[in-house]
């Protein structure tokens, strides 16, 4: 499997953290719970974009194509230092009739302490675990499936029907993935696994274009993983709730043609990002990412050879 050198190189989950303690001690002080959420309505779907928290990133995953110089000019503009810098976490909860779809499930304890407030953050909002009937995993990474079962291993959401991609699931839960991956994901593959198994008796493999519901289709946006997809919702012009495809509204609107550090599959993943935020300026549509600046609703404007992000 073709691997970014940042990851290949061997910075795993652990040496992550390792790298970004200092940081993430530093904008501790950001709230970890917030008292209001960005709310709007789209064709028949109500959705609450709601926190679950941040996390913080260094610079070679964030900026891994950047001169010295292009990385001193973006990072503050993120709210960081030199060497890293936050990045929200932004999970779409959907009403649509009967339903209440949660896209991810975020980080739980299983990555940065500065992560994991969904669950807080729900209640806020008179939500109990129990009301979500759907969970839609955009991949499987921690930061977007570590809260599927709590500390003591129960299934967080017990009513929810699950879903993920057929591609994300073989790639995760291969049986020799030790041997298949570098060993820089298998502490990943050993989450993914984890969380994918916990809820296998309940888990509903999809293909690309397959729909979950009435008007909510799948659409494959794969590179960041191989499984990973991104959630088209019809109505008023359309909606692309993005997961990793785009990981950052300054970033990779400004330079398209740069790849992310995390990415498993990095020129995959840089073509299927040049060819949504490509869709989404030609047609206007309206989107939701998972680590933009919250709310982190918008749309791309081409501006050049690159295009700009305007908040909705």
């Amino acid at each position: 499997m073709i691997t970014r050198d940042t990851i290949s190189d061997g910075l795993s989950r652990r040496d992550l953290l390792k790298l970004t303690a200092a940081a993430a001690a530093m904008l501790a002080s950001r709230s970890a719970v917030a008292a209001d959420f960005h709310r709007f309505k789209h064709g028949t779907f109500d959705i609450t974009v709601v926190s679950d928290g941040f996390l913080t990133l260094p610079v070679e995953i964030l900026l891994p194509d950047a001169t010295p110089e292009e990385r001193k000019a973006i990072m503050p503009r993120l709210g960081g230092s030199s060497a890293a810098a936050p990045v929200q976490a932004n999970i779409p909860l959907i009403r649509n009739g009967d339903d209440l779809i949660l896209i991810d499930t975020g980080s739980g304890n299983r990555f940065q302490a500065s992560a994991g407030k969904l669950a807080a953050n729900l209640q806020s909002l008179g939500i109990a675990p129990e009301a979500i009937t759907k969970v839609v995993f955009t991949h499987a990474h921690p930061d977007h499936s570590g809260a599927t079962t709590t500390a003591d291993g129960k299934v967080l959401y017990p009513n929810a029907q699950y879903f993920v991609s057929e591609a994300e699931w073989d790639f995760w839960t291969h049986k020799d993935f030790e041997m298949h991956m570098p060993s820089a994901l298998h502490d990943f593959a050993r989450g993914a696994q984890r969380d994918l198994f916990a809820v296998k008796d309940r888990l509903t493999l999809l293909r690309p274009d397959q729909e979950i519901i009435p008007g909510m289709r799948i659409l494959e946006t794969r590179g960041h993983t191989p499984g990973h997809v991104s959630i088209e919702l019809a109505g008023d012009g359309g909606l692309l709730i993005t997961g990793d495809a785009c990981t950052n509204d300054v970033i990779f609107f400004e330079h398209p043609a740069w790849h992310f550090g995390f990415d498993t599959e990095p020129e995959i993943a840089l073509k299927n990002r040049q060819m949504l935020l490509d869709r989404a300026a030609s047609e206007k549509l309206k989107m939701l990412g998972y680590h933009w600046t919250y709310p982190a609703v918008g749309y791309a404007e081409r501006k050049d050879a690159s295009y700009r992000f305007l908040p909705a």
